[in-house]
């Protein structure tokens, strides 16, 4: 059988299933052929965010090796850069792993939205297939999008240095990580706030620029910049139910890392899968819509 001839095939054979609240038109067939452009986008709902979560679970569950997989690679990362950090006596090498999560957290991601896509398809899931697609990405739009999550996070290292030099640059310390001291004087308060507060500014930046646009360029043929100001301006549109997801994500991940970074073996692929499940929910409203 060809491969023109066997994708068809599946395509028909995932027409012909019934349809759930996730199902996605055939935007891209298995073998790779996407529809170009951005889709139409429905209205997000609460419910959509704890049924997102339902199935990212029933996705890890029924496919946990993967999921494992790239969840392991930050576990193991994260031990190192944290022994690193001990043994050295050296934070920066804490600023590597941050610049590192955006170099390889998408590519883990499109990995992980294509475990749920196959299963909603009903194809093949295998590592190779799984591998493949990550690497195609990688000379697709992909990297471009890394490269402007690197450029924001190095602008966020600039800013919080010139906050920590403009309040506490002519305070007196041994050490930075030692003199917590400092921290409870008025001017390492404010910094505190100052910094926090930005931070979280850029950390709602790199949120709306990704939550959409990274499944997108999995599913539709667009370059990264229509994906980037597609998610930025829905998020902006549906800014407090996608707050709440941001906040869902957020705190999960953060409560992931106390134990020893071992809750990233569970809480990232549920937050892949389920990231996933969001926009497929999100498009197939706005194929309702239209």
């Amino acid at each position: 059988m060809s491969e023109e001839t066997k994708a068809g095939a599946e395509d028909h054979l995932a027409q012909s299933k019934p349809k759930t609240e996730t199902q996605l038109s055939a935007a891209r067939t298995a073998s790779g052929e996407r529809e170009h452009g951005a889709p139409p986008l429905g209205d997000v709902t609460v419910g959509m965010l704890g049924q997102s979560l339902r199935l990212g679970m029933r996705d890890f569950i029924r496919k946990p090796m993967y999921g494992i997989g790239f969840g392991l690679f930050y576990v193991i990362g994260g031990w190192l850069m944290a022994w690193l950090t001990v043994a050295s006596g050296q934070s920066y090498w804490l600023t590597f792993a941050a610049i590192g999560f955006p170099l390889l957290g998408p590519f883990a991601a499109v990995g992980l939205y294509e475990v749920s896509l196959r299963l909603e398809r009903g194809w093949e899931i295998n590592w190779p297939l799984i591998a493949g697609v990550v690497w195609r990405q990688s000379k697709r739009q992909l990297p471009s999008i890394c490269a402007v999550i690197i450029i924001v996070f190095l602008f966020w290292f600039f800013l919080a240095h010139m906050i920590f030099a403009l309040f506490l640059g002519l305070s007196t310390m041994t050490n930075v990580s030692s003199s917590l001291e400092v921290y409870t004087t008025t001017n390492g308060i404010m910094m505190l706030v100052v910094g926090s507060g930005v931070g979280f500014l850029f950390a709602l930046l790199l949120y709306m620029i990704t939550v959409l646009s990274l499944p997108l360029l999995l599913d539709r043929e667009v370059d990264f910049v229509t994906a980037m100001i597609t998610s930025f301006g829905y998020v902006q549109s549906h800014f407090v139910v996608m707050l709440i997801w941001a906040g869902i994500v957020a705190g999960v991940t953060f409560a992931a890392l106390i134990p020893g970074f071992l809750g990233l073996l569970i809480c990232l692929p549920v937050l892949g899968h389920g990231s996933w499940h969001l926009y497929a929910q999100i498009k197939a409203a706005g194929a309702q819509d239209t």
